[in-house]
């Protein structure tokens, strides 16, 4: 049987493979200690690891890390993803059917804001569907309370949003 942390490793790069969509690092962690695999900071030893060797990559904003796998993650799964025991790997399968639509509708909303050379914040918010955005708007906001509250709207209303942008822009 192969090492624990190997069989972390392997069932990381697997669940990034296995969707068509970036996972956060909650949603990475939720899955083994739902499972009670292991403890958190033994999964985010894993999850470091596996950037510091270019399997997966990292993609930040102020609230959250989400990572996709890469070409040399792809790469090793062939080599060694049959180090997943049958067990986990049955967990996996039916974690991802039961969680895969709530965890992609987390992932396809986006809004961050950062702080512009001129006075005031840039909100970008961002309508993904498969990793490909639908739309990317930046919007210049005066003080960072307004940054948060559009932030905040976006993810409560960005159908709507998107709905009113495409009936305006296409009549």
């Amino acid at each position: 049987m192969a090492e624990p942390n190997t069989i972390y490793k392997m069932t990381v790069l697997t669940m990034l493979d296995k969707v068509d969509f970036p996972l956060s690092n909650t949603q990475i962690s939720n899955f083994f200690l739902d499972h009670d695999y292991t403890d958190y900071f033994t999964i985010q030893k894993m999850i470091h690891g596996l950037v510091d060797s270019e399997l997966i990559r990292p993609e930040s904003t102020h609230k959250n890390t989400q990572y996709y796998i890469t070409p040399q993650g792809r790469e090793t799964l062939k080599f060694f993803g049959d180090k997943i025991t049958p067990a986990i790997a049955k967990d996996l399968t039916a974690y991802l059917e039961q969680n895969q639509l709530e965890m992609k509708n987390e992932n396809s909303v986006t809004a961050d804001f950062y702080r512009t050379t001129v006075p005031g914040f840039d909100v970008r918010c961002q309508l993904k569907e498969k990793n490909i955005p639908m739309i990317d708007l930046t919007i210049h906001a005066h003080t960072k309370a307004q940054a948060e509250t559009i932030c905040k709207n976006w993810q409560e209303q960005n159908m709507e949003i998107y709905a009113y942008l495409m009936d305006m822009l296409i009549q």
